[in-house]
């Protein structure tokens, strides 16, 4: 994918003079219409559906009574929820998979472990079932899946293999004489684990193996598989397994583990749409190519990906909504008036706290709107192309790890800005952070994800020179090599610090411009994937081993271009969505935020850019001075800006983001008030005499 893709720059006003700051504000309802992003009207339906309490979680269930809460809840959407959206309309779907997922990450408002148990039956299970089946497969399977009358488990992961789907030990032999596949876990590492629905609820499960026929292992295919008697919910012969117990986090999701004993199923229970197997044993396959056809087939499961960068958006707007609202109600400390303690929100520090924090969830929650939109582009059929498909795994691998991390540091720093408050379970920060948790190893490891997306960018930079001759390659290496000494030379440092001396207000300006902040988030992803490259050189002419020891060697360097990547996406996505802001007031506003999430970018990487002399020291100081600049400005929008996100309190559900506080210090005013008002104060030791 490329990292230079070009947008409209939007024009900053800024004059630094602060009474035109205040004339400005947040038209709160135009910025919620543009956060609903593409599918407005089943979000908000989907969050109607969420203040219903029966979808509530219960802080302090235990963990059956959890279990047993969410299921019954499963079965509440199935009847009311529109969760059928994705499939085809004979299954009473609507062939809508970006408003599928759309509606499913509002689930999260609710109890995380409830958009998570949605996600195994209907974006895994049922999903894989339609994906990676076919007529024979959706008319056998699918109904049963989509109702519930089958709650179902994905069994890929393995307690041995996890990332590494590839090297799944269950295999899948096919036995020509009963016309069945056996289904076998030939040692501990091979059980399947971690699947949600396989320690209690599930009845059948898709299981990956390795299969086999005439010899000849053709990788990793899916099968369905029942696992439970409907009635008894015993084992069925040959089946094994055992619940996975307490998490950390999503207890009412029942993770368990299976293991197969020369298991039988019919032939025909192979889902078959990559790859068959005749009666006789043929194998038969429309993709020729054993490596594509395994990443086509997980291709086809990139939406439990993009659904998780959705939710983590919601799970990191409920955070910072309950902290800012808190952080605008709660005072602490004497200020210069006698009788009015400070809010905390106030304080610069409490500012800088909160406030990347919420610019980068803006950016985030706009890349997850693009991302979205790329998926429905693919999955619907209007642009399912190969290179397509791979953008969007890429763009999927991208923004998933990012946006969880991002939503874990949120959460803990809401918690702790809400001080012993936000530690109670009641206002829902721990429980958040705490189901969270697992969203960074969920649907691929994050560091095993921007590996594959650092290795993409190491592709594209080896195709634009795919069709240079030797000589021109080698010019244009040496181009690149002489310019990055040229940055690392005193001369451009100098060069800024010319330019700037004596006025701040002139580094600052440059550094606020749309281009500029491009040219430096773009120059230090190119950079970094250029020299990751020819670091790489070598292995082209090594030995295997060799290889991928330097490789290894380099491994965390591709990492950081990934992540670099990544952020570029997500201010790109913010700087696009500029545009579909039309109140000039918001949008100027609205573009602060987004200054406040590059600027941050560039001050969470100052050393980089110092150390490849992309920034002189004044200018690498200005980055902060605005920074600071910027909280200020937005302090007084804050409130505006989390309200935007739409949220009732019926979806918070935090007493300390009710108003509770607020009503809690004006009584204490009031009290102290009337006490100095009477004369009944008492004086304080220092000013007795």
């Amino acid at each position: 994918m490329s990292t230079t893709t070009q947008r409209t720059s939007t024009p900053v006003d800024d004059t630094g003079d602060p009474r035109l700051d205040a004339d400005v504000s947040v038209d709160i309802a135009h910025l919620s219409e543009v956060l609903l992003g593409h599918y407005p009207e089943l979000r908000l339906a989907a969050r109607r559906l969420m203040t219903d309490e029966r979808f509530h979680r219960i802080e302090g269930q235990s963990v059956p009574e959890h279990r047993e809460r969410v299921l019954a809840q499963l079965r509440l959407l199935a009847a009311e929820g529109d969760v059928h959206r994705s499939f085809p309309e004979r299954f009473g779907g609507a062939g809508d998979h970006g408003g599928f997922l759309a509606r499913f990450e509002e689930l999260t408002h609710a109890d995380p472990s409830l958009q998570i148990k949605s996600g195994v039956q209907w974006g895994l299970f049922a999903s894989a079932i339609y994906h990676l089946g076919t007529d024979r497969n959706h008319d056998e399977f699918l109904a049963d899946a989509l109702s519930i009358k089958v709650p179902g488990a994905f069994a890929m992961t393995e307690t041995g293999h996890g990332s590494d789907v590839a090297a799944i030990g269950t295999t899948a032999t096919y036995d020509g004489s009963t016309q069945e596949f056996v289904l076998h876990t030939p040692f501990r590492a091979a059980w399947k684990d971690y699947l949600g629905n396989a320690g209690q609820h599930g009845t059948a499960a898709v299981v990956f193996a390795r299969l086999v026929t005439q010899g000849v292992d053709h990788g990793v295919h899916a099968l369905y598989v029942p696992i439970r008697d409907e009635a008894t919910m015993a084992f069925l012969p040959g089946v094994g397994g055992e619940d996975d117990g307490l998490k950390g986090g999503l207890n009412g999701i029942d993770n368990g583990r299976l293991w197969f004993d020369h298991v039988r199923v019919p032939r025909t229970n192979l889902l078959n749409r990559y790859g068959d197997v005749t009666p006789e044993g043929v194998y038969e396959s429309p993709i020729d190519n054993p490596g594509r056809r395994f990443f086509t087939m997980l291709g086809t499961l990139v939406q439990g990906r993009v659904s998780l960068d959705g939710a983590a958006v919601v799970a990191a707007r409920l955070g910072l909504t309950i902290a800012i609202t808190y952080g605008n109600q709660r005072r602490q400390f004497a200020s210069s008036s006698p009788t009015e303690e400070v809010v905390i929100l106030d304080y610069a520090e409490h500012q800088r706290r909160l406030l990347p924090l919420l610019a980068e969830t803006y950016a985030a929650g706009f890349a997850h709107e693009d991302l979205l939109a790329a998926f429905d582009d693919v999955f619907s059929g209007r642009n399912d192309t190969p290179q397509s498909r791979e953008d969007l795994e890429t763009l999927a691998a991208a923004l998933k790890p990012t946006s969880t991390w991002h939503a874990l540091t949120t959460l803990q720093v809401s918690r702790e800005a809400c001080g012993g408050a936000g530690y109670l379970a009641e206002n829902r920060l721990t429980g958040l952070r705490a189901d969270m948790d697992v969203y960074a190893t969920f649907e691929g490891d994050n560091t095993v994800l921007l590996q594959l997306v650092g290795k993409r960018l190491l592709a594209d930079y080896a195709h634009s020179f795919k069709h240079l001759v030797a000589t021109k390659v080698a010019r244009v290496v040496a181009e690149r090599a002489a310019d990055a000494a040229r940055y690392r030379t005193p001369l451009v440092r100098a060069v800024q610090t010319i330019a700037d001396v004596g006025d701040p207000r002139r580094s600052a300006g440059q550094l606020r411009e749309t281009t500029t902040q491009r040219e430096l988030l773009v120059d230090r992803v190119e950079t970094m994937v250029a020299e990751v490259a020819q670091a790489l050189r070598p292995a082209q002419k090594a030995t295997p081993a060799e290889g991928a020891a330097l490789f290894n060697a380099h491994q965390h360097e591709l990492v950081e271009a990934a992540r670099a990547h990544a952020e570029l996406v997500q201010w790109e996505s913010f700087t696009a969505a500029l545009e579909r802001v039309t109140d000039p007031s918001t949008r100027q506003i609205l573009t602060w935020v987004r200054d406040l999430f590059g600027l941050s970018l560039i001050e969470r990487h100052l050393t980089w850019y110092l150390l490849n002399g992309r920034l002189s020291t004044g200018r690498a100081r200005t980055v902060t001075s605005y920074i600071d600049r910027l909280l200020a400005r937005l302090r007084p929008h804050a409130q505006s800006l989390v309200d935007a996100f739409g949220y009732e309190q019926a979806h918070l559900r935090a007493p300390i983001a009710s108003g509770a506080e607020e009503s809690r210090q004006t009584e204490a005013r009031a009290f102290y008030e009337a006490q100095r008002a009477s004369g009944d104060a008492p004086v304080p030791e220092k000013h007795h005499r």
